[in-house]
C-alpha cells in the first residue's frame, strides 16, 4: 500500500476515528489505531499487560511457601492450625512431594507421569479446570498444572527403586550438614527457570486472559438469513479487529519496534491473526464454526448464508487439524504472536524484528520441550498448520472484497483501511 495515500476518518466511524486529522495514515496510525479505545465501546479493559502483579509458580497469593520439610510437621501446635492443600488439586495434602505441597494422588500420578514418559493430550482447549472432583477429566492439564505449581522433574527417580533416598551414599561430613543448604538452590533455580525462561509466554497468557470474549448477541433468524448474518459477521471482525490492535500493544517487545515497522506488520498480519482466532475459537471441531462465543454454525447453515465454500472448507480442515494434534492454549498464543512478527513485509529494522521473532520460536521451542519431553518433532506439525492458514486468509480478503463491492452491508471504516492496506 502506499503509505503517503490520504485516509478519511469519518465523523460517525465507531472507533470515534473523527481525532485523526492527519491526511497520512502513516501519520495518524500511532494515535488513533493504536490508542486507547473506550470501553463501552468495544468491550476490551485496555489494560496495558502489566504483569506486575504475577504469582510465582512457587507462592501462594505471592506468599511465600516453604520447601525446606519433606513432610509436615507432627508438632500439635501445627496439627492445630489450618490444613495445608494441594496445590494441584485443592484436596488435603499429604507433604511436600517434589517441592511443593500435594496430596498423595498428585504426587503419584505426577511421579507415573515422569517415569513412564507419558505424553498426554488435552480435548479442549488446553486449559481446563483441575480440581478434587475433576483431577482424572483431563490428564494433559493436571500434568501442566503440576510443572505450573513449581512440582520439580528432577525430584522423580528413574530407575523405580523404592526407598531411593536411602541409597545414596553421604560422607560423614555431609551428615553433619543442614539439608537446607542442597535443597533450596535447587528449588530456587527451577522457580527462577520456570519464571524466567518463559517469560514470553506467561506474559501472553496474562494478555490474553483480559481480553474480553467475543459475543454477537444473535437473533434467532439470524443463520437463514444472509444479509443478517453478513452485517453481524462484519461487525464482529471489526470488534476482533480493535481487540486485536489493543493486544498487539502488548505483546512482549513489540511496542519497542518503530511505529512504522509496528504499523507493517500489524497491517500485514492482522487479517491472518483474525482467522487462526476463528480456527481456535471452534476446537474441538465438532462440526460446528464458532464465531462467536454465541454463534456457531455448522457447514449447511454457513451454505444458507452463501459464505464462500472453499473458505468454509479449509477452515473446517484445519479446525479438525489443531483438534486432532490436541493444540494447546499456549502453543496458540506463541503462534499468534509469531504471525504478528512476520518478517515478509518491508520493514526499516528487520534485525529487531527478526530478534523478537527469534525469542518467540526460543519460547515455543522451550514449551514443546517441557511439554513434550524434549520431542521437537511436534514444532515441525506446528509450523506445518501456517501454511494452510496463510491460503484461508487469502480467501477470506476476497471474501470481504465481495462484501464491499456488493454494498449492501455497511463495513466499519478501519476495517476497510486495514483490508486495503494489506491489498
Amino acid at each position: 500500500m502506499d503509505m503517503e495515500s490520504s485516509v478519511k476518518c469519518e465523523p460517525g466511524s465507531p472507533l470515534g476515528l473523527s481525532r485523526c486529522t492527519q491526511p497520512s495514515l502513516d501519520e495518524s496510525f500511532g494515535r488513533d489505531v493504536f490508542a486507547d479505545y473506550n470501553v463501552d465501546d468495544y468491550g476490551s479493559d485496555g489494560n496495558s499487560g502489566d504483569n506486575s502483579g504475577d504469582i510465582s509458580p512457587c507462592s501462594i497469593d505471592n506468599g511465600k511457601m516453604d520447601f525446606i520439610s519433606s513432610s509436615f510437621s507432627s508438632d500439635p501446635e501445627s496439627m492445630d492450625g489450618p490444613k495445608r492443600i494441594c496445590l494441584v488439586c485443592g484436596d488435603i495434602a499429604s507433604g511436600y512431594h517434589y517441592g511443593v505441597s500435594s496430596c498423595e494422588a498428585c504426587k503419584a500420578f505426577f511421579k507415573r507421569t515422569i517415569q513412564g514418559n507419558i505424553e498426554y493430550s488435552c480435548p479442549a482447549n488446553g486449559d481446563c479446570e483441575i480440581t478434587k472432583r475433576r483431577r482424572k477429566a483431563c490428564q494433559a492439564c493436571r500434568f501442566q498444572k503440576c510443572l505450573r505449581v513449581g512440582m520439580l522433574r528432577e525430584g522423580v527417580r528413574l530407575d523405580r527403586v523404592r526407598g531411593g533416598r536411602q541409597k545414596y551414599k553421604r560422607s560423614l561430613d555431609s551428615l553433619s550438614q543442614p539439608l537446607i543448604q542442597p535443597i533450596l538452590p535447587m528449588v530456587k533455580k527451577a522457580c527462577y527457570e520456570f519464571q524466567h525462561e518463559n517469560k514470553i509466554l506467561t506474559q501472553l497468557l496474562n494478555i490474553e486472559s483480559q481480553l474480553d470474549k467475543l459475543y454477537a448477541n444473535p437473533e434467532p433468524e439470524l443463520v437463514n438469513d444472509e444479509m443478517r448474518f453478513i452485517a453481524a459477521f462484519s461487525d464482529l471482525a471489526d470488534r476482533e479487529l480493535v481487540i486485536t490492535i489493543s493486544w498487539a500493544k502488548q505483546v512482549p517487545g513489540f511496542c519497542n519496534l518503530s511505529l512504522s515497522d509496528q504499523m507493517n506488520l500489524l497491517q500485514h498480519s492482522w487479517l491472518e491473526i483474525l482467522c487462526l482466532n476463528l480456527v481456535f475459537r471452534s476446537c474441538p471441531y465438532i462440526g460446528y464454526i464458532r464465531f462467536a462465543e454465541d454463534l456457531q454454525m455448522t457447514a449447511d447453515e454457513c451454505k444458507k448464508c452463501q459464505c464462500s465454500p472453499e473458505l468454509d472448507n479449509l477452515t473446517r480442515k484445519l479446525a479438525k487439524k489443531f483438534t486432532n494434534m490436541g493444540v494447546t492454549k499456549e502453543e496458540y498464543l506463541l503462534l499468534k504472536a509469531m504471525t504478528l512478527c512476520n518478517i515478509d513485509v518491508v520493514i526499516e529494522n528487520s534485525e529487531a524484528v527478526r530478534n523478537l521473532q527469534d525469542k518467540l520460536q526460543d519460547a515455543l521451542i522451550d514449551y514443546v520441550k517441557s511439554r513434550y519431553a524434549g520431542n521437537l518433532r511436534r514444532l515441525g506439525h506446528l509450523y506445518l498448520l501456517l501454511p494452510p492458514l496463510t491460503h484461508i486468509k487469502l480467501l477470506a480478503k476476497q471474501y470481504w472484497f465481495d462484501v464491499k463491492k456488493d454494498g449492501r452491508v455497511m463495513m466499519h471504516k478501519l476495517f476497510l483501511e486495514m483490508l486495503e492496506a494489506d491489498s
